[in-house]
């Protein structure tokens, strides 16, 4: 949440095209709810955004492999103890135009509807995949649905002069300190 809170403030058009998509959708009158989310391209597109730009988790945690594995021409015997970089998919040009960007067009097609990514696994994949993802991208998305629904978000500098660059943590990111002014609407 702080991180995407963050970019958020960085990038204020994001912010009030989502608002914007939340008043025709939602409405103030009523709380989001799961159900909206698919009659909201531009916000699902965002909070995708959001988790593949921090990259959260740039190494996944380490695994063992169970049994003997062939991959691309190689064999890795069972009981090696493999770390996948998860940035190299979040990351990877070919699939995501300047990566280095904050786009959330990175997750819409050219009628602005939302295209999954096979690239998109912030969480892991397979079996290996992140027990809590459901329940994270569920409360991420109501949650800064309804922060946006009832708040403008105002920054203490200019959006151009905040930082965004991950403060680096072992396996984990976080963000680098922010203030913020949560401004009803």
């Amino acid at each position: 949440m702080r991180f995407a809170l963050l970019l958020l403030l960085k990038h204020p058009h994001v912010t009030a095209k989502v608002q914007e998509e939340i008043d025709l959708v939602v409405g103030r009158q009523r709380s989001p709810c799961l159900q909206v989310r698919k009659q909201m391209p531009y916000t699902d597109a965002v909070i995708h955004e959001i988790q593949r730009f921090i990259d959260i988790t740039p190494n996944n945690l380490p695994h063992e492999v169970t049994c003997d594995v062939k991959f691309r021409n190689f064999l890795i015997p069972k009981g090696t103890t493999i770390i996948t970089p998860l940035s190299s998919v979040l990351y990877d040009s070919n699939e995501f135009p300047n990566p280095e960007t904050f786009d959330p067009g990175h997750f819409l097609d050219a009628k602005g509807n939302f295209k999954k990514s096979d690239y998109f696994m912030p969480f892991s994949a397979g079996k290996r995949v992140c027990i809590g993802e459901g329940l994270a991208r569920m409360e991420l998305f109501l949650f800064l649905t309804t922060i946006l629904q009832n708040f403008k978000l105002k920054s203490l500098v200019p959006p151009n002069e905040i930082n965004d660059a991950p403060v680096y943590n072992g396996f984990t990111v976080f963000p680098p300190f922010f203030q913020l002014c949560f401004i009803p609407v």
